[in-house]
C-alpha cells in the first residue's frame, strides 16, 4: 500500500511540474506582449525588457486609439460577430438536434453529406463567384454567411444532444402534449447552455479574428472589420519607416518611426485580443463542461 502511495505522490509531482512548465510557456508570451506594448522599444529590442515593463510609455496605445478607423473597425467587428453567432446558433442547434433523433428519415445520408463537406470545398475562386452572383459582395453578409455552419460544429452539437437529452424526457414531454417546436424551445435549449456557449465562443472567435474574407470581399473601408484595420495600420507604419530610411538626412525621423512602429505593433495585438480575454471568463464554466462532450458516457 505504501508503494502505491509513493508512486501516486511521485506521479502527482511530475504532473504538477509538467503543468507548471506548460503554464509558463503559455503565459510568458502574453506577459511579454503586454509589457512590450508599454515599454521603451529600445529596451525591448536590446533584451533589457524580458518580463516586466521598462521605461513606461503609452504612446503606442495613444497612436492606435487616435486613429478613428480603429473605432469603426471595432463597431463593424462587433456587429459581424454578433450577427454571425446568432445566425450560426439559429441554424446549428435545430439541425444538430434533428440529427440526434432516431426517428429522422434519411439520417445516415444527411450525415454522410455533411461529412463530405469536411473533405472537399469549392475553393476560393468559385466561392468568390457565388458571393458576387448572389449580391453579397462588399456587404456584411459576405463575412457572415459563407461558412456560417461547419460540419464539425454540427457533429459536436449532435453528440451533445445524444448524450445529454434522454429519450425518456422527450417521450414524457410528448405525452404531456408538447409538440416538437415547444419541446425544442422549452425543454432542449435550457438544458443545452454548455454546447451553446462552446459553439458561440468558437464561432465568435473565428469571426472576431477574420480578416482574409474581408480582404477578398470588401472594398469599402467603412465596412472593414477590426483585424483588417489593424493590418493596414501595421503596413502603413512599416511603409512610413521604410520611406524615412530612404530620405536623406532623416536619421532622427527614421529612428522615431521605427520606435513608433514597434510600439504600435504590440499595442495592436493587445487591442485586438483584449475583448476576447474579457469575454472568456464569463463563458469558462460552460466552456469547460462543453469541451468534455463525449469523454464520459453514463
Amino acid at each position: 500500500m505504501s508503494k502505491f502511495q509513493l508512486s501516486d505522490k511521485a506521479f502527482d509531482r511530475v504532473n504538477i511540474i509538467f503543468v507548471s512548465i506548460v503554464t509558463l510557456i503559455i503565459i510568458y508570451p502574453l506577459i511579454f506582449v503586454i509589457s512590450a506594448s508599454i515599454s521603451d522599444p529600445q529596451a525591448v529590442n536590446t533584451g533589457k525588457m524580458w518580463l516586466w515593463p521598462v521605461d513606461l510609455t503609452f504612446d503606442g496605445f495613444v497612436r492606435v486609439f487616435q486613429n478613428k478607423a480603429i473605432w469603426v473597425g471595432y463597431k463593424n467587428t462587433i456587429i459581424y460577430t454578433t450577427v454571425g453567432v446568432c445566425i450560426h446558433l439559429f441554424i446549428l442547434l435545430p439541425a444538430a438536434y434533428a440529427l440526434s433523433r432516431k426517428e429522422l428519415m434519411a439520417k445516415k445520408f444527411i450525415l454522410w453529406f455533411i461529412l463530405f463537406t469536411m473533405l472537399f470545398n469549392g475553393g476560393l475562386v468559385p466561392t468568390y463567384l457565388v458571393v458576387r452572383s448572389v449580391g453579397m459582395l462588399d456587404t456584411m453578409w459576405a463575412i457572415v454567411i459563407p461558412g456560417v455552419v461547419g460540419a464539425w460544429s454540427v457533429l459536436v452539437a449532435r453528440a451533445f444532444f445524444q448524450q445529454t437529452i434522454p429519450d425518456q424526457l422527450i417521450e414524457a414531454s410528448k405525452i404531456d402534449g408538447a409538440n416538437d417546436i415547444y419541446l425544442f424551445m422549452k425543454v432542449v435549449l435550457p438544458l443545452s447552455l454548455p454546447i451553446i456557449a462552446v459553439m458561440a465562443l468558437f464561432h465568435g472567435v473565428a469571426l472576431w479574428n477574420q480578416y482574409f474574407s474581408a480582404l477578398i470581399y470588401l472594398s469599402d473601408e467603412s465596412k472593414f472589420p477590426l483585424q483588417l484595420i489593424l493590418r493596414q495600420i501595421l503596413i502603413l507604419n512599416e511603409v512610413s519607416a521604410d520611406s524615412a530610411s530612404n530620405a536623406a538626412g532623416a536619421a532622427q525621423s527614421f529612428a522615431q518611426q521605427v520606435k513608433t512602429a514597434s510600439l504600435v505593433k504590440y499595442a495592436v495585438i493587445i487591442v485586438s485580443a483584449l475583448p476576447l480575454l474579457i469575454v472568456y471568463p464569463f463563458l469558462q464554466r460552460f466552456f469547460v463542461k462543453g469541451v468534455l462532450i463525449g469523454s464520459v458516457k453514463e
